[in-house]
């Protein structure tokens, strides 16, 4: 990923670019076209990925009660196409898309977040946001999203304790009880954010979620800013 400015950019009712790179919607299909270097040696980074939706959705929901940010998913069910030539790597898979969205940066609003996506019975998709807001307010967001275009919010299980990241970040997911929630493996480890597989029980159902856990003040804290201009590189 590499941060660019508003120069950088352009868009048109079909088509998103961002440098060299660009989204395009074909039909039913997002094409998603990356030319990128990776940091910090530049090695190129292209290649084309497709996102085949099953259900589109308009829908949109406020983060924080100020309505400052807003997220939605625009596809919660989704069949993913990979193809990268450098490096040279191809897969394909059951994926998910959507937005974030915001009216300023997230440090005044947000202390930490925990969110997860898991795939149940019948086509379903079931979407959960735990938001701890910088004012000590809860947010939670636990949605169920179905193919004919529903979306239909349902009581989330308690908040239960998942094993701290080597980064000392603390994950937390809603879940029935704490002996059938279990770590599969964590996808990415940084000082801010840690994506994870987890094995867990959502609606009377077992399921493997797709999760992450976002800490705000480790995120705004200026030696990590410094890092992710390593990590980000920004072209104005």
């Amino acid at each position: 990923m590499t941060e660019r400015s508003a120069r950088s950019a352009c868009r048109s009712a079909n088509e998103f670019v961002i440098g060299p790179s660009s989204l395009r919607w074909d039909k039913d299909c997002l094409t998603i076209e990356i030319r990128e270097r990776a940091v910090p040696f530049g090695q190129a980074v292209r290649g084309t990925v497709r996102i085949y939706p099953e259900q589109l959705f308009n829908f949109s929901t406020a983060l924080d009660d100020q309505g400052r940010h807003r997220w939605g998913p625009l596809a919660p069910r989704a069949r993913v196409q990979v193809e990268l030539s450098k490096p040279d790597l191809h897969w394909q898979g059951n994926g998910y898309l959507d937005s974030n969205e915001g009216d300023g940066p997230l440090a005044p609003d947000f202390h930490e977040w925990d969110w997860s996506r898991a795939e149940l019975s019948g086509k379903r998709t079931a979407v959960i946001y735990d938001v701890r807001q910088k004012n000590g307010v809860e947010k939670l967001h636990a949605l169920l999203f179905h193919p004919d275009g529903r979306v239909e919010p349902f009581v989330p299980p308690p908040r239960q304790t998942l094993p701290k990241t080597a980064w000392q970040i603390q994950r937390q997911m809603r879940n029935a009880d704490q002996p059938s929630l279990k770590l599969i493996q964590t996808l990415e480890d940084t000082p801010f954010y840690a994506r994870s597989i987890l094995s867990s029980e959502l609606l009377g159902e077992p399921v493997i979620s797709f999760h992450e856990t976002l800490n705000v003040p480790r995120f705004a804290s200026p030696i990590v800013q410094w890092m992710l201009a390593w990590r980000m590189p920004r072209i104005r």
